[in-house]
């Protein structure tokens, strides 16, 4: 298609997009720095540290998510603008402390992302794998564990995957799904022999590391298959509560799991 006189370039429409949405990042930058002032600013704001913001930052980025899970693209276009928020915050309070800015964090996940696709922007090779560049950088850095680096506040069922396929790649692994099935059938019976809480605690938590280890292998994503549980279970409970109205609370126990299977059947899950 011809494009018509006048029509500004691809890379004129590129620049505009850039200068757009720079200068949406600027002007949310600013008005960070007119919260955190000390004298003039928002007092909440001003108050605030990396610790204190660390848990808004991860409540967002689930809010992001479930955004994503519900299919509402408004909503994601909310949610994504509160998470921006939270990583100028975090800069704007690294700035002010001498550490880094948010120009500095930009430059580095850019520099990050080209380092890491080598084949995009280097000279056109087969790149040596995410991973691998990934390793690399670990070693740069120091690591001296296969585990370094897998972040602690991540949810466990997800960091148990990820320490597990770390472990993985120095081929401390089961070599099949037959291996993590017994481990699970073990567990379950050192949870019955367990005498203490403590016990219980510890041999519980071996059973939901052995059953993320199984899903592994199955290939299923065990953090993803347990939001689908909790979501299957949240729909057939409230039907189940649309259905006995408020006469559910009261209804024995019997009378519950009968509507329970009810429910499953008309739902067909």
């Amino acid at each position: 298609m011809t494009k018509p006189p006048g029509a500004p370039s691809a890379a004129e429409e590129l620049a505009k997009r850039h200068d757009d949405a720079g200068g949406a990042l600027l002007a949310l930058a600013d008005i960070m720095r007119a919260l955190r002032d000390p004298e003039t600013g928002c007092p909440w704001d001003v108050a605030q540290d990396f610790g204190t913001i660390a848990t808004y930052t991860i409540e967002e980025a689930y809010e992001v998510a479930d955004a994503i899970e519900r299919g509402d693209i408004d909503a994601l276009k909310d949610e994504l603008g509160d998470l921006q928020l939270q990583v100028v915050f975090h800069a704007r309070m690294a700035e002010e402390a001498g550490h880094f800015s948010l120009a500095d964090v930009i430059d580095a996940i850019n520099g990050k992302m080209v380092r890491r696709h080598p084949h995009v922007f280097g000279n056109g090779d087969a790149a040596p794998g995410w991973e691998a560049i990934k390793e690399q950088e670990r070693a740069e850095k120091g690591s001296d564990s296969a585990l370094d680096g897998v972040a602690s506040a991540l949810p466990a069922l997800l960091r148990a995957e990820k320490l597990q396929k770390r472990a993985a790649r120095t081929g401390f692994d089961w070599p099949d799904a037959d291996g993590p099935r017994a481990k699970i059938a073990e567990e379950l019976d050192e949870i019955a022999a367990a005498k203490s809480e403590a016990e219980h605690i510890e041999e519980i938590g071996d059973l939901l590391f052995a059953v993320v280890n199984y899903a592994r292998h199955l290939g299923v994503d065990a953090e993803a298959a347990l939001r689908s549980a909790n979501a299957k279970f949240e729909r057939r409970f409230k039907s189940m509560e649309d259905q006995a109205g408020d006469a559910f609370a009261g209804l024995s126990l019997e009378e519950k799991e009968a509507l329970w299977q009810r429910i499953k059947v008309r739902h067909q899950e």
